[in-house]
């Protein structure tokens, strides 16, 4: 009998509710340092993962939970980026 596949979850900084890996957006810190978008999920780094919604990447912004989940203050471009993604 087979088993049905693996569906990683991951945790939205924001709400806390767990989801299916592909339906969050991840945000990495590079090992350089740098804060962006990471739309395939793919990039090494340390990751923090947000519902691809708009309340939520405002909730995670306004509470400084992604600062607090990379380790590093998220810049406005990357902000904006998240924002022009999810609208």
């Amino acid at each position: 009998m087979k088993r049905p596949p693996h569906v990683p979850q991951r945790t939205c900084v924001a709400c806390r509710q767990g989801r299916p890996k592909a339906e969050l957006l991840r945000i990495v810190r590079t090992p350089a340092g740098l804060i962006e978008v990471d739309p395939a999920g793919k990039a090494a780094g340390r990751g923090a993962y947000i519902c691809r919604s708009e309340a939520c990447a405002e909730r995670a912004v306004k509470q400084k939970k992604l600062n607090r989940a990379l380790g590093a203050p998220v810049g406005e471009d990357v902000l904006n980026t998240i924002r022009r993604l999810l609208g």
